[in-house]
C-alpha cells in the first residue's frame, strides 16, 4: 500500500492522518511518501512520523520524503491514496493580501479561505496546482484515491470532479462534529448517545435535517426553544447559526464565524453594530495564523525532536476510508462529491456535501432528494460563486472573476460593481506569479 501526502509540511495534520494509518493493520505496513516543497517543514514532519513509526507501529512504515516539483511525480507514482492539505501562498503574501485589498475598500472578512473575496483568489490560486497534481496522477497513478482537505472544499474538489480524471472526494471535519457541539453547547448531552441525523448540502454550509434521539424522537422542537432562548438571553460564539434556526429553521454544520461570511446578512458596513451583537471576529484567520506561528515555534520540540513520541488514532476521516477500501468493511462519512442526482433541486455541476458509504467499491454517495426551498436558496447563492470561479480558472477569462465577485452575496452587498471590478484588478495584480495570465 503506497500513501502519498500532499503538503506535507502541514505537520500537525500530518500526524493526525498518518500516525492514524500506521495504528490501522492493513495500512500500518504501508509505503508513506511525504510531499512539500518547503524542506524545512518536510524534514520535520519526516522525523516526526519516524518516531510514531518507531514508537507506535514497531516500524513498519516505510518513509520516504520527496522535495520540490522536479520530485513530485516520483512521490506520486504508484500511490494508492494520495492525501491534499496544501495552501499554496501561505499566510504571507496570499492570506495577507487577500484580507487587506478587500479592506481598503471597505469589505471586511473572518475566515476567506472558502466563500467571499478572499475564498475565490485562494481557490484561483490553487486550482492551478492541483490541476498539475491531476495530470501527474493520471500518468503514474490513475487508479488512486485523492483524498482532499484543502479548502475552497466545493472549488477545488469541484474542478477535480468535473475537470479531471482523478476519483476524488473532499473530506471536511464539519460534519462530523456538529450535532455533538450543538447538543452539549444547548445542555442536552444526554441525547448524544444513539441519536439519529441526517446532514446535506454543500460544504460549509451543509444542513442538520433532521435530529431524532435514541428512541425516535425528534429533538428539533427542543432545540429550537434553546437555541432561540440563547440567542435572546446571552452573548456566546455561536450567534450566527443560532440565528439560522430562528430565520431558516435549520443549523448550518459550519462555524458561525465561517458562516457570518457566507451571506449578506451580519457584516455590514451601514449596521456596524450587528457585529457585536452576533459576536462575528473580523480578521480571525490572519490572528490564527499568526498564532499558529507562534504556537508551532513551542511545539516543533515536543512533536518533532521528541523521540519518545507515540499516536493515539484520531476521529479523522482518513484513514477509515482508507481501511474501508482496502477491507472492504462498510464505513459512512460525511463527503464532498459531484451532484449526481443526490440533491434534486441543486445543480449537477454543483460539488455536494451528502453521507456517503465507502467500502472495496469505492465512495458511493447517498441520495438526499429536495432540501427545504430556504435552504437549497441559500446554498444556490454558494454554488454560483464556486461554479462561476472554477470555470474562471478553466478559461482564464478575467470577466467571470468580476462575475464571480459581484454575485458573492456579501461583497454583492457592500460594493458597487466599479468598486468589485478595480478591487479584483488589484487583486490579481498582488499575487503576481501566484496567478496564471487572465484574459
Amino acid at each position: 500500500m503506497k500513501i502519498t501526502f500532499m503538503g506535507a509540511g502541514s505537520t500537525v495534520f500530518a500526524k493526525n492522518v498518518l500516525g492514524d494509518s500506521m495504528l490501522c493493520d492493513v495500512l500500518s505496513e504501508s509505503e508513506i511518501c511525504l510531499y512539500d516543497i518547503d524542506g524545512a517543514r518536510l524534514k520535520e514532519s519526516c522525523m516526526m512520523l519516524d518516531n510514531i513509526n518507531r514508537n507506535s507501529n514497531g516500524g513498519k512504515a516505510t518513509i520516504k520524503t520527496f522535495l520540490g516539483v522536479e520530485n513530485r511525480k516520483e512521490a506520486l507514482r504508484g500511490a494508492d491514496f494520495v492525501i491534499n492539505a496544501i495552501q499554496v501562498g501561505g499566510y504571507e503574501p496570499c492570506t495577507v493580501i487577500d484580507f487587506e485589498i478587500p479592506k481598503k475598500y471597505g469589505l471586511r472578512q473572518t475566515i476567506a479561505d472558502t466563500l467571499g473575496i478572499g475564498g475565490i483568489m485562494r481557490a484561483l490560486r490553487t486550482i492551478p496546482v492541483m490541476e498539475d497534481f491531476a495530470r501527474d496522477m493520471e500518468e503514474v497513478c490513475p487508479d488512486a484515491w485523492f483524498l482532499n482537505y484543502t479548502n475552497p472544499m466545493a472549488m477545488l474538489s469541484g474542478f477535480m470532479q468535473r475537470y479531471t480524471g482523478i476519483k476524488t472526494v473532499g473530506l471536511c471535519h464539519s460534519v462530523q462534529t456538529c450535532s455533538q457541539n450543538l447538543l452539549e453547547a444547548l445542555d442536552m448531552k444526554d441525547k448524544l448517545e444513539g441519536r439519529r441525523e441526517l446532514i446535506a448540502g454543500i460544504n460549509h454550509m451543509a444542513w442538520l435535517l433532521e435530529i431524532y434521539d435514541k428512541d425516535g424522537n425528534d429533538l428539533y422542537p427542543e432545540i429550537r426553544r434553546r437555541a432561540l432562548h440563547k440567542n435572546d438571553t446571552e452573548k456566546h460564539n455561536d450567534m450566527v447559526r443560532y440565528e439560522y434556526i430562528r430565520r431558516l429553521g435549520y443549523y448550518c454544520t459550519e462555524s458561525s464565524e465561517h458562516n457570518a461570511e457566507y451571506n449578506p446578512f451580519f457584516i455590514k458596513d451601514k449596521y456596524p453594530e450587528l457585529i457585536d451583537r452576533y459576536q462575528i471576529p473580523l480578521d480571525e484567520y490572519p490572528r490564527r495564523c499568526v498564532k499558529q506561528i507562534e504556537d508551532w515555534n513551542k511545539r516543533r520540540d515536543e512533536l518533532v525532536h521528541n523521540t519518545a513520541l507515540t499516536h493515539e488514532r484520531s476521529r479523522e476521516y482518513a484513514s477509515y476510508i482508507m481501511e474501508a477500501m482496502v477491507t472492504n468493511k462498510p464505513y459512512k462519512i460525511g463527503g464532498n462529491v459531484l451532484n449526481t442526482g443526490l440533491i434534486d433541486n441543486l445543480p449537477a455541476d454543483a460539488c455536494v456535501e451528502v453521507p456517503c458509504l465507502v467500502d472495496g467499491s469505492g465512495v458511493t454517495p447517498c441520495h438526499v432528494g429536495r432540501l427545504p426551498v430556504q435552504l437549497a436558496a441559500m446554498n444556490m447563492t454558494n454554488i454560483n460563486v464556486q461554479l462561476l470561479t472554477i470555470e474562471a480558472a478553466v478559461t482564464k477569462k478575467r470577466d467571470l472573476i468580476y462575475n464571480a465577485a459581484m454575485l458573492e452575496p456579501h461583497t454583492a452587498a457592500e460594493l458597487s460593481i466599479d468598486d468589485i471590478v478595480k478591487m479584483v484588478d488589484e487583486l490579481i495584480e498582488a499575487h503576481g506569479d501566484y496567478l496564471p495570465a487572465y484574459h
